[in-house]
């Protein structure tokens, strides 16, 4: 009974690690956090070292997926390297002050929009060109949610493949 209790305090974790990647956080750093509680409660029995070696990978390649993404995206539609750190840097904001509305969903719009203007505001800041800085937005909003999208598919893989071992065993 304890076991299965501890396997959901694991899944919420996790869960919740996969909804932080909308704040720009890296949520499979959590996910391999928990993962690795998660396998020294049980003694490393059912979620090995080999696991967790498997899951530090996957978080790696996320982050650099996403990572690339986000440049690609950008510079597709030619970003400035400043307008790139703008949009992280609003995407982080605007994630963070979406929380509030429509029961936490508002905290995904706010991710992606806040991208969008921080490119934009700081291409035009630069180029006062309204047609650059809209390219420029909206590279970053598609890079944003590609590298969004890939890295939760990267934790919902994590979070499967322990709850596949544990549940398997």
């Amino acid at each position: 009974m304890i076991d299965y209790l501890v396997f959901s305090l694991f899944m919420f974790v996790a869960v919740a690690g996969l909804i932080s990647h909308v704040f720009g956080f890296p949520g499979n750093f959590i996910i391999l956090a928990d993962s690795i509680l998660f396998g020294w409660y049980d003694g490393f029995k059912e979620v090995t070292i080999k696991i967790l070696i498997v899951l530090l990978a996957l978080a790696l390649l996320g982050e650099l997926v996403e990572f690339v993404l986000g440049i690609l995206g950008a510079k597709k539609y030619k970003s400035s390297n400043k307008a790139i750190v703008g949009s992280i840097v609003f995407g982080i904001i605007g994630g963070i002050l979406g929380i509030p509305f429509f029961f936490g969903i508002g905290a995904v719009i706010g991710a992606f929009v806040g991208a969008f203007i921080g490119a934009f505001l700081v291409e035009f800041l630069l180029e006062k060109n309204v047609d650059r800085a809209v390219k420029s937005g909206w590279g970053a909003f598609v890079g944003r949610l590609g590298g969004t999208f890939f890295k939760g598919a990267i934790g919902i893989a994590m979070i499967v493949i322990v709850a596949v071992s544990y549940l398997g065993n």
